[in-house]
């Protein structure tokens, strides 16, 4: 399966807060300029899942402007960011070195924030992913609209299948930045 995969554009807040499941919006002009970018690229009938936070759902409309010939569209929860508790709308340099070290020493399980752990996260992406293959088959193709933390398990899931993440090592650094993309085949 070919897998779109398009991150909402950068949100409206101050650089460097850790805002996973926080639903803030995007900028609307970089809303915009990412749906434009990508609209030509996109082939005709490509069903659309969309995290049900604000963020992606911007993209979703600003995108179906460009492209009402796209396929049904999908509200879907599990392709939503982590939630990261407490730690919600944070400075990441204000967690303490503890709270972080704690995470990085157990990085699938910990549940960073107290509200979901990595394994959480890839375990609702990777029934997502089922989901989305057993939609468009085996040959077939898709576009999520959703978050960093979503495509990075993605990204492993397409690699590892449902292997548990072992340490943090192992987690993809290189996602699409705000408002960009790419395309993976799970």
């Amino acid at each position: 399966m070919k897998l779109w995969l398009l991150r909402h554009a950068r949100v409206v807040l101050p650089q460097g807060l850790c805002y996973g499941a926080s639903d803030v919006p995007a900028d609307e002009a970089l809303t915009a300029e990412a749906a434009q970018a990508i609209a030509p690229l996109l082939p005709a009938g490509l069903p659309v899942r969309v995290s049900d936070l604000g963020r992606a759902q911007q993209l979703h409309q600003a995108l179906r402007a460009h492209r009402p010939d796209l396929g049904a569209t999908q509200t879907d929860p599990r392709i939503r960011e982590m939630d990261f508790g407490t730690w919600e709308q944070t400075a990441w340099d204000a967690v303490p070195r503890a709270a972080f070290d704690t995470w990085m020493a157990d990085f699938a399980l910990h549940r960073f924030g107290g509200a979901e752990s990595v394994h959480e996260l890839m375990a609702r992406v990777a029934d997502a992913l089922d989901d989305t293959r057993a939609t468009v088959g085996e040959g077939g193709e898709a576009l999520w609209i959703t978050h960093a933390g979503v495509i990075r398990s993605a990204m492993h899931l397409a690699q590892h299948e449902r292997r548990p993440i072992a340490s943090a090592r192992e987690w993809p650094r290189d996602a699409p930045q705000t408002g960009e993309w790419m395309v993976l085949e799970v």
